[in-house]
């Protein structure tokens, strides 16, 4: 039985912003390559998921879940997609990416997971263990942003100690115990679940390997919800992926990160260059079953073509170089046996 489709429930005001922040003109840019998908494929496509040989009538489901970080590039390419191919119904769900990879994909239940890092080991072996085979897809680049309220006047940059000392357990509880010139208030924290990548990637790389995250924050998989905490709370501070500061830019005020080399602020051009301490890879994981599925393999497709465009620039994240998507295009068509 295929689980519900509660992706549209994530937030509509959110999905609405990203997809007007897309526009026309990513619909424009996109119209050539999903022309090559339905002029690129040919007969010997496997029916089993309900999809058909004929690119013209091509049909059926693809289910994606996982990351809050990397929605926004999933929900607009099934958008554009379903366009091209309204019998296809590409359902997208927001459930952080250990959330997906735990609760649907490693069991069989979506044939995509969004991650905003790496796949773990223990992932690997419970999809092993339910016998799905998971393909790593890097399509995207992120700077993770910290942000703060606009009247924090106080701050406009943080180093990553200053930053594990605030989001550590049994770390920091006011402004001033950071720095003395910095305020005695408490810290109002807005961030990610458990259950996310980001909270991963962010534990790992900026709290430090050996120390745990607060619980004393507020979690969410909502990357709006924490932007609306930070905006209505004077000492509010969290963390998200860098499109929700994008599409939310004068309701936050975003910190600069100063990693060693001085202040350098999140952006697609410092995330490219390496030069922001907080820049990180994004991912989509297919199931190597679910790729001999018509409809699957062309919208995988549809999606590492498109992740090479200025679409994704629109979005909030820097887009793939043709390098690479070269590469994920041979190793989709290595894995579905095309």
């Amino acid at each position: 039985m295929m689980p519900q489709d509660t992706g549209r429930q994530f937030d509509t005001v959110s999905r609405r912003n990203f997809l007007l922040g897309t526009g026309a003109a990513g619909a424009v840019a996109l119209a050539g390559c999903t022309q090559e998908v339905d002029d690129g494929n040919g007969d010997g496509g496997d029916d089993s998921g309900g999809g058909s040989t004929d690119s013209n009538q091509l049909s059926g489901q693809v289910i994606i879940k996982g990351s809050s970080t990397v929605f926004p590039v999933s929900d607009t390419f099934a958008e554009l997609f379903m366009e091209e191919h309204p019998q296809v119904n590409v359902t997208v769900d927001s459930t952080g990416s250990g959330g997906g990879f735990q609760n649907h994909f490693c069991p069989g239940e979506s044939d995509i997971n969004g991650a905003s890092r790496p796949i773990k080991e223990s992932e690997v072996e419970q999809c092993s263990s339910n016998g799905v085979e998971p393909v790593e897809f890097e399509v995207a680049s992120d700077a993770l942003t910290m942000a703060v309220n606009n009247d924090a006047d106080w701050v406009d940059c943080v180093t990553p100690e200053e930053m594990s000392q605030i989001w550590r357990e049994g770390g920091a509880e006011m402004w001033s115990d950071v720095r003395d010139d910095w305020p005695d208030q408490e810290f109002r924290l807005f961030g990610p679940s458990s259950a996310s990548g980001t909270y991963d990637w962010f534990s790992e790389n900026i709290i430090g390997p050996d120390l745990r995250h607060t619980a004393d924050h507020q979690p969410t998989e909502e990357d709006e919800t924490i932007v609306r905490g930070i905006r209505d709370n004077a000492a509010g501070m969290g963390y998200f992926g860098y499109a929700y500061y994008a599409s939310n830019p004068e309701q936050v005020k975003a910190l600069e990160v100063d990693g060693g080399q001085g202040c350098t602020p999140p952006g697609l051009d410092t995330a490219k260059d390496g030069s922001y301490p907080m820049a990180r890879p994004l991912f989509i994981y297919a199931s190597e079953s679910s790729l001999q599925r018509e409809e699957v393999y062309e919208f995988m497709r549809f999606y590492l073509e498109n992740a090479e465009t200025d679409t994704v620039s629109e979005i909030g994240y820097v887009p793939l170089s043709a390098e690479q998507r070269d590469q994920n295009l041979a190793k989709l068509e290595e894995v579905a046996g095309r």
